[in-house]
């Protein structure tokens, strides 16, 4: 596989980190790994720790019987110096062509690299794509206080809208669903005709994470 390969679509569910008073963004990796995941993202809005990203990414690596994905969110320097598999971009964040310029004069042409790119709108999608995202990140679903200065709410029928407009355009690239999520929410979500599920706090809040990981997973699997 090459650097601008499309994202691995066995892998249909993300978990986002947010630290809380309970657990740091390693505990829940960790958690999200027993629960099965096979492809985070560390994000850490109040700003990046290289030293949290490494140890992170050896969390990944140490998985057995299976790949893991590790996408660093924003930040594309310390996705490639601790090693991760992917960083995600904001839509504030560098464009997606310039942060592949960067991947392809640090890494050999045949090394795993996936760049994905926040989206509100099929024109954001249409975008992105042009400028060569391996997934797109589509949200946000409904409200959720694990991120600010949210873009408009779609619901159910802004995916339904924009997966539509997607097919008519002939633009196929994996499209998760991100933004405030709950289990109950993945079936009328995956039925929309998206790639999977991004979660954070429905799984990182949940009794028991890693219980609620699997369940996540089992549901997405029915589809």
């Amino acid at each position: 596989m090459a650097l601008n390969d499309s994202f691995a679509c066995d892998n249909r569910l993300m978990l986002i980190t947010h630290r809380t008073n309970r657990y740091t963004e390693c505990d829940e990796i960790r958690m999200a790994l027993q629960g099965g995941c096979s492809w985070v993202q560390l994000r850490m809005k109040e700003g990046m720790d290289e030293e949290v990203a490494r140890k992170a990414k050896r969390l990944c690596a140490e998985v057995e019987g299976r790949s893991v994905v590790f996408c660093v969110n924003d930040h594309i320097e310390t996705a490639l110096e601790c090693g991760a598999t992917a960083c995600h971009l904001g839509k504030k964040d560098m464009p997606v062509d310039t942060a592949w310029e960067m991947v392809r004069d640090w890494m050999a042409p045949d090394k795993i690299f996936y760049i994905g790119a926040t989206a509100n709108t099929f024109e954001d999608i249409r975008l992105a794509v042009e400028r060569g995202a391996s997934y797109i990140g589509l949200g946000p679903y409904r409200f959720t206080g694990t991120k600010k200065n949210l873009s408009p709410i779609l619901g159910l029928e802004g995916y339904r809208k924009i997966i539509a407009q997607c097919e008519e355009a002939g633009i196929d690239i994996p499209v998760f669903a991100i933004g405030g999520i709950t289990l109950e929410d993945v079936g009328p979500l995956m039925e929309t005709g998206i790639t999977g599920i991004a979660v954070s706090g429905a799984i990182i809040n949940a009794p028991d994470p890693v219980e609620e990981t699997r369940r996540f997973i089992e549901e997405i699997n029915k589809y």
